[in-house]
């Protein structure tokens, strides 16, 4: 048997189809006008019409907020899940939405789950005057408080998450997946496939998967999460949102994924075999360095910011690659049974 001489060289001729999608993408729901201290004192001044700028005002809101999330459990039967601190969050979903599309369900929220978690919150402290007279002021600080996840299935996207923070100013994240819209989209629209994970083990058409891939962006995000923010407790009133206090979309991570499904699962590992060869005189086989094409300085004053590194892993049996610069991320790994070669890009905003 001839071996390939490179690692591109395995794939030649060996990928029966491929797919470019937008993957994983988070994104940030917030309210720009509540997103510094002077903007909540005016919240509350102005709008609420309080005569004191203290978060304590917001009990009541928040008490609301929390018993229309129980109302709409109980009304709805949908079941509302205690997450336990280290639980995988993926994993209970993949449990709740078997049972939900088993009952023939096509859309709904699939369960709600409440976790405590760490964020920066608004909260009010006390402050003295020349004259040693306290007054109370707004600050930001982190505080371990409730997240409440809305775990649904959308026809037309999928399944994803929506997430309130229970404290004010309440901001919420959205994630979704431009595989998993890709996947409804095709069904509504007739298109024969075979599902595989996180994607597509084989179509009918290939070209008019890709086009509904390429169809997966801002507006059907935009789109995604007005319906659900419409359809779930949300803890801003009408007259908050006639006044100007509504959440705008912005996004903190995306992935983009290419899938390669392969002829034969022992492509893949082939590949894998042929990467970890090409490299081994930089690094050492269970830690293969590779070098990007740019001067990395280590120490000193004029050091290169971030992390520079690239590692191929073997966990069992299932080799992966990442590839780490600076807020961006590669990573390459077998699909479920071998049947594909996933290569993803992932791409964090900066703080």
């Amino acid at each position: 048997m001839t071996l390939p001489r490179s690692a591109a060289e395995v794939l030649s001729g060996h990928v029966v189809f491929e797919l470019e999608c937008i993957d994983r993408i988070y994104c940030s729901l917030y309210v720009p006008k509540l997103q510094r201290e002077l903007g909540v004192a005016g919240f509350i001044r102005e709008h609420l019409g309080k005569p004191v700028a203290s978060t304590a005002v917001l009990a009541e809101r928040t008490a609301a907020f929390y018993a229309e999330i129980k109302a709409l459990a109980a009304r709805r039967q949908i079941p509302l899940v205690e997450f336990a601190a280290g639980q995988r969050k993926d994993d209970v979903m993949r449990e709740q939405l078997a049972a939900f599309l088993a009952a023939g369900r096509t859309e709904g929220v699939v369960f709600i789950g409440r976790a405590q978690e760490k964020v920066k919150v608004f909260a009010t402290t006390r402050r003295r005057d020349a004259e040693g007279n306290t007054y109370p002021w707004i600050i930001r600080e982190g505080r371990v408080v409730t997240q409440w996840y809305f775990y649904c299935y959308d026809a037309a996207a999928g399944p994803f998450f929506l997430k309130y923070c229970g404290y004010f100013p309440y901001n919420a994240k959205l994630c979704c997946n431009g595989n998993e819209y890709a996947k409804a989209t095709a069904a509504r629209a007739g298109i024969g496939f075979t599902a595989l994970d996180n994607g597509f083990a084989a179509v009918d058409d290939v070209a008019a998967v890709q086009a509904i891939c390429d169809s997966f962006g801002e507006q059907v995000i935009w789109d995604l999460a007005a319906k659900w923010t419409a359809l779930l407790p949300c803890p801003f009133t009408a007259e908050d949102t006639a006044a100007g206090y509504r959440y705008e979309v912005s996004v903190l991570q995306a992935e983009f994924s290419l899938t390669q499904v392969l002829d034969a699962p022992v492509t893949g590992r082939i590949f894998f075999e042929q990467v970890i060869r090409d490299n081994l005189d930089i690094g050492r086989p269970d830690q293969v360095g590779l070098i990007f094409a740019r001067r990395i300085i280590r120490k000193g004053p004029r050091a290169t910011p971030g992390r520079f590194r690239t590692r191929v892993i073997t966990e069992g049996v299932v080799p992966t690659l990442h590839v780490d610069y600076k807020h961006s991320k590669i990573k390459q790994y077998h699909l479920k049974e071998g049947k594909a070669l996933r290569t993803e890009n992932h791409r964090q905003r900066r703080a």
